[in-house]
């Protein structure tokens, strides 16, 4: 509709998505109708980091289906065929699709240890000035002496296994397992100490070696090894559930 030449534009904001080949990135955005198609793209430049001198823009209807072009750059975007929900695609051939997603095309950069320890407004010397985390003496030795209990509860618990002990492993979040103890002690694949369990039913990890490491043997997915804290032994006898000969 016009009057005295001009056009009248009834409706001053359209809501559109902006969608662009230049990335998977789409974006809901409100454009004013008396915009020219020159100044939209110079809008649409930062969205998408297409550039405006480059770029094409089309209309699509919500389902995504071409209606027009937004060819002239000195029409106004209400001259279009244009409303709510409908679709700006902004084709921009002089970039690589995606380059602006794919950070393995971004230099990094990666500060030396000495230069980044200098340096008095990063994290680490923030924690070093107020003495917090691992800067912290008092919670180091408490970290430390947790960590040297820890260890002599686990000796003495290992200390009154054996070879052969019928056993019932309880991991946290996990359901109680019976089994027989088949290996005590250090681990190439883990510091600390370990115990080598021979699972009555096939809820293991392994078939007692791993990384090549042999440290006893049985079936495979019938072995495992767990910390000693979570293992008890005593009379822990195989279970049946219930079942008869007939019925295994």
């Amino acid at each position: 509709m016009s009057e005295g030449g001009f056009q009248v534009i009834t409706q001053s904001v359209v809501n559109v998505r902006v969608t662009s080949n230049v990335n998977t990135f789409g974006s809901e955005r409100r454009f004013q109708k008396d915009l020219t198609i020159a100044d939209l793209k110079n809008k649409i430049e930062l969205l998408t980091g297409a550039s405006s001198g480059t770029m094409k823009l089309s209309l699509n209807d919500k389902d995504n289906k071409r209606v027009c072009q937004l060819d002239n750059d000195a029409a106004l975007l209400g001259s279009y065929p244009i409303e709510d929900n409908m679709i700006v695609h902004v084709e921009d051939n002089s970039l690589i699709i995606g380059e602006f997603e794919d950070v393995s095309r971004v230099e990094k950069y990666e500060m030396a240890e000495e230069d980044y320890s200098k340096r008095t407004d990063s994290v680490r010397s923030f924690k070093e000035r107020n003495k917090l985390g691992r800067f912290d003496p008092e919670e180091q030795a408490r970290r430390q002496k947790e960590a040297q209990q820890k260890e002599e509860e686990e000796k003495k618990r290992l200390e009154g296994m054996k070879i052969g002990d019928r056993c019932e492993v309880q991991i946290t979040g996990q359901p109680k397992r019976r089994g027989t103890v088949m290996y005590l002690g250090d681990t190439e694949f883990k510091p600390g100490l370990w115990v080598g369990v021979q699972y009555d039913e096939p809820h293991g990890k392994n078939d007692g070696s791993v990384n090549g490491k042999r440290y006893f043997t049985c079936q495979a997915k019938y072995g495992g090894f767990v910390k000693p804290l979570n293992v008890e032994v005593g009379d822990f006898p195989e279970e049946d559930f219930g079942l008869s000969d007939e019925e295994m």
